[in-house]
This record gives structure tokens, sequence and C-alpha cells, in this order.
């Protein structure tokens, strides 16, 4: 039985006593021109940073649209790119900051049809039922939530009305949806990617998604319809899948999985689906087309567990570990195979046994956000879903409600974003970074990372005014790898970040290592490499650090940056290397604690809130990793 409508039925009932709200168009309405495209696209060999989202819904996914949220497509790419838009609460919404990039990724099963609904779209009104959903969603309250529990049932008993699984309308849909993307592509200036998310629930809520993004055009992208899990809710098969759409189109895609965290269990498992021992072939599919994981989200940071890590001090980080998408009770069995850092390191024993690691993941951050607004910040927080837009009553209120449990609404987290090192902003630049993963994903702010691995570096070369250039000549990028060692030679690497200018100072530069022994064991160690105030704070004999300290003015929600540095950066040699052991080693920064985005609600709305809801929060980045492979 597939789930897909579960996850939305609480919002709906929440919302169930409002008005279903109609699209407002006073600024959604404005005719969109494709500006005059630039005749030279600049471009920088040593890279810049472009930072976008990788997962969007809007008014065209079912559980974003049955619940509330009226901007589409166009209404999403405009407030990405800066515009100011009307949410569905009635609430003007603009980003304190232009994005570069965005990929919007409706659910490809029963894409758009719910807009369609809701619009009274001749094509779909001559069904009886879907027009007597249309009348009831327009009453709202009572007749509103009958029309979800409704599709509920008739979903889970295959009953639903034709047009929810039609695959021509699907297909009308997915045009669409290419030719409102193609007109607000501006290559040099901003990317939109045409993408969808493939949505298996398989089992019962847990989340198996992955965000498809194409690196071609419309030209290529209308030859095939996406992928459904009317067809299969089997991953296998998505790669296989996508195998065919290249084979046929001369296209190429990916795929972003992510909330492993909500998966229980499923996301990571080290066999193939069915239970069967994982062969060659699919995990050559798997390393091929999931190149990037979703490592930080709105519902939950997936990178660590603190019963995974428990000599991290800073895995205990946003979590969502009670259960998966529709709040099915968690073992703590399933969280061996549902983070990005124990995959990495499973990852590294499967390379073993098969000669191909298929978990071979680079970092990415996104917002799933279910509102068209792509935010990340805490001070511009604008929710998950419709009912979490601005207001007194969200942090409080059930942002997910299922028979077996809850979350409330203070729980979801602002997070997050994806920085990409790429020569332009194109739609090839970004993907062919995203492809080498030369990416690293962020809890919200936009802060500069770079990463370097390689055996030549000195000392000298991190404050060298061509660091960057001497980075790519004697070295990789996050996401490279890296030979057998020199002889008596360990990795070097050359780390630097910046603060984003509008958010706290950074606290630590931090180098996760993971790696497998001869016994075929593997194992993870922390180090703190660089720091702010190192004047007042130096290492312990274990390699710990104390906290930087915390200048959070929680009744103002403010903070003052006199604790941390804005500049952090290192020249570090591994100092427990063994060169013939596989590796890997990826970087995090952590910020100064700053208000969450609870926190700046309580001023906003003057309230108070129950001591269980964190006042501050580090924000934080993860690089891709660099691997070493003898």
């Amino acid at each position: 039985m597939r789930l897909l409508l579960l996850p939305f039925l609480s919002l709906f009932l929440i919302l169930s006593c409002k008005d279903t709200p109609k699209e407002d168009t006073t600024t959604d309405n404005t005719p969109a021109e494709k500006e005059v495209m630039t005749p030279s696209i600049p471009t920088n060999p040593l890279k810049n940073v472009y930072w976008g989202d990788q997962h969007l819904h809007t008014a065209w996914s079912a559980d974003a649209g049955a619940v509330g949220t009226r901007l589409g497509p166009e209404g999403a790419l405009r407030f990405a790119r800066g515009e100011e838009v009307i949410s569905a609460t009635k609430q003007k919404a603009k980003l304190n900051r232009p994005l570069d990039w965005l990929a919007i990724t409706d659910h490809s099963d029963g894409a758009g049809v719910i807009t369609a609904v809701i619009d009274g779209d001749e094509a779909v009104m001559g069904d009886p039922i879907v027009a007597q959903y249309h009348t009831d969603m327009e009453a709202g309250g009572e007749k509103a939530a009958a029309v979800m529990m409704d599709l509920i049932n008739r979903q889970s008993n295959n009953n639903l009305p034709p047009v929810f699984t039609d695959p021509e309308f699907a297909k009308s849909v997915w045009l669409k949806n290419i030719d409102i993307v193609e007109k607000f592509n501006d290559p040099g200036k901003f990317t939109a990617f045409i993408a969808y998310e493939w949505t298996s629930n398989f089992g019962g809520g847990n989340n198996l998604h992955r965000n498809v993004i194409y690196r071609d055009g419309g030209d290529i992208a209308k030859q095939m319809s996406p992928m459904t899990t009317f067809d299969s809710e089997n991953p296998e098969d998505l790669w296989k899948w996508m195998a065919n759409f290249e084979a046929k189109t001369g296209g190429s895609l990916l795929a972003i999985p992510h909330n492993g965290n909500l998966s229980n269990g499923l996301m990571f498992k080290t066999t193939a689906f069915d239970g069967s021992p994982l062969t060659k072939e699919l995990a050559t599919l798997r390393n091929k087309y999931e190149v990037l994981y979703e490592i930080t989200q709105g519902k939950g940071t997936s990178e660590t567990h603190p019963i995974l890590s428990p000599n991290d001090e800073f895995a205990n980080f946003e979590l969502w570990d009670k259960g998966n998408l529709v709040m099915v009770p968690k073992t703590k069995d399933m969280l061996q195979t549902e983070y990005a850092r124990k995959a990495l390191k499973d990852g590294l024993k499967l390379e073993s046994e098969l000669g191909v690691n298929p978990f071979k993941y680079g970092f990415a951050g996104g917002t799933d956000s279910h509102t068209a607004l792509t935010t990340a910040e805490e001070d511009n927080y604008w929710g998950k879903y419709a009912s979490s837009e601005p207001s007194a009553e969200r942090w409080s209120e059930k942002a997910l409600d299922f028979p077996s449990g809850f979350v409330r609404g203070w729980q979801l987290g602002a997070s997050g974003y994806t920085g990409v090192w790429a020569t332009s902003n194109t739609r090839e630049a970004l993907w062919d970074a995203m492809k080498r993963k030369e990416t690293y994903a962020s809890t919200g702010p936009r802060m500069t990372v770079r990463f370097f691995g390689g055996f030549n570096y000195t000392d000298a070369d991190i404050t060298d005014t061509n660091s960057v250039q001497i980075g790519y000549d004697k070295g990789v990028p996050m996401g490279g790898d890296l030979k057998t060692a020199p002889e008596g030679k360990a990795p070097t690497f050359l780390i630097h970040a910046v603060k984003d200018p509008t958010s706290g100072n950074l606290d630590r530069i931090q180098v996760v290592k993971g790696w497998l022994d001869a016994s075929g064991n593997t194992h993870e160690k922390v180090y703190n490499v660089v720091w702010g105030d190192a004047d007042k704070r130096s290492l312990d004999a274990k390699g710990n650090l104390p906290p930087v300290g915390n200048t959070v003015d929680v009744k103002n929600a403010s903070w003052e940056n006199t604790i941390g540095a804005t500049e952090l950066k290192t020249f570090w040699q591994d100092p427990d290397f063994d060169p013939t052991l596989k590796a890997f080693y990826y970087v995090r920064v952590i910020e100064i604690p700053t208000p969450r985005w609870t926190t700046f609600d309580m001023k906003n709305y003057n309230l108070t809130m129950t001591d269980d809801v964190p006042r501050t929060i580090q924000e934080r980045a993860y690089t891709s990793p660099i691997w070493y492979n003898p």
C-alpha cells in the first residue's frame, strides 16, 4: 500500500477549520518575460560558490496544494530569484537574499492533479467524484477534510479517480512544468533545473524519496514522463529507469536521496532491496546515479546520531529519530542504516567486497518546503507547510499527526541549502559540479567553505594568495579521490571557511575521518583542526576543545559576534594515517550559537514557549568527502 497521501492528512485536518485559500496572484500573475540572455556568460576556472535549493514543493504537489499552498512553480521561481510573492496565508513573502539556482521537485505521483481539482480545470471536472472534491474544497472546513479522507481511502483500496493515475494527464502536467522552468532559466544569472521527486514510501511511510535532477533542457526532458511509484516503489527500478532515459534521449540525470532518518532502516541497507545479497551491478547503478545525499533538511539532519557516534559532541543536532514519515516507531537497530556517516563507512566495506562503493556520496542540503517558498534562514523562516507559515500558533501545533505519533511545529527545522562550486551559473556547469560532488550542505547560513586534499601541500600554501589555484594544482577538491600515498607521506589538506556576513561567527572547523581496518571493521574520528578565540581555548589531551560560549539574548532574539572568528583556515595533515587502509575525510564547519527560528517567534509574537523548545542553534556546513583509495 502506498502512503503518499498519509503524511499530509494531519496538515489538512489542521487547516480544515479554515477556508481553503485561493491563490493570491497579486505578485504571481505578472507575465513572465524571459530576459535577454547575456551574449557571453562569465566563467571562473577557479569556480564560484552558487547557492540554491535542490528540494522544493509547490501547489502542484498533492500534499502541498491540498493543505493550502497556492503558489505553483512560477511563484516558486519568482520567490527564489528575489521577488516578493503572496504566501498561502496571505502574507507578503520575500527572501532576504536571492538564490542562484533552484530545482522544483514536485511529487511525480499525481503531480498537478490537486491544483486542477482546486481550480476546477475542465480537464478533470468530467469525473463526478472529482467535481464533488472541487465543490467540497471550495466549501472548506469539514467538507474539505472529507475530501482528503476519501482520497486516502480510495488510494489504499486502489480506487482513486482515474485522473490521479492517468499517464496522459501526468504527461500534460510535466510538459507545462518544463515550459515554466525553461522560461525562468537564465544562464549566467539564475538557473532553473528541470526536476521532480520520486516518492517511495515503501512499507507504510518508510521514506525512500529521491529528487531527480536533469542536466539538459526541455527538448530532452519532454521525451519521457517522470517515473512514479505507480510504476514501482523500488529504488533499483528508478536507477534502471534513469539508465533507460539516458540511453533513449542522450540526456543526463542524477538522483539525490533524502530523509534517511525517516526510512526506518531502509535507506542505506547493505543488501539489495529484496533482501538478497547486493550485486556489483546494483552497486554500480547506485554509484553512478546517486552522487549526492541530502544530509540536512527541515525534517531532521541525517549526518550521524549519538548512538552511532558517541564520541561526537555535535552529533545530537536537529534530530528526528522517533519513527518513519508517518511516525511508525523506530527501533535502535534501524539507526545503523539511516545516517550518512555510517553509510560512508559501510560503503568502504562494500567496496572492498564488490569493487564498487554504492554509498560514495557527496553532500547537499534542501528545504523540502511545501509552500513554494525556499527559506532556510532562522530570521526569515516561512515554514515547511502552509500551516507553519509565520504565526503565533505554529510552534505548538501538530505539524504531523498520525495514529502512531505526532511532531510539533517547533520540531521542524529551517534547514537547508546547497553550495555548489562551479565555473558559471548554468545548468550544465552546476549539474557537472554536482556530478563530481564539488558541493557542500548548509543548515542555512551561506558560509564559504573550500576543502582540498593531496599529498604535497605545505603549511605555506594555505596563506598563499593563490591558495585556491594551488589547491587544484596539487590535489583534489571536495568530492575527489586520492590514490595510493607516496611512500612516507600522509594526506594533507587545505581548509578555508569564511562566515556568512549576516550570520554568526565561526566556532570551529572539524575534519571527520572514517576508515576500514585490515580486519574489515570500520571506525571514525572527529578532529578539531582550527578554531576561533585560539588565544583563549586550546585542545585537551584527548583533542577536545572547550565550548566557544554563548552571546544569545533570548528576549531580544539577538546575539553578538564578540566570540568566534569571521574566518578560519588551516593546513592539516592526518596524524593517524595508515597508507594501506581505505578512508574518507569531510569537513564540518560550526558557527557560534545564534537564535533559532522559534526564538525569533517568541520575540515577534511575545510568546512563552515550553522548556523543550531550543532557544539557540549552532548552524553548520558539511563538505562532500575526499576519499583515499589505496
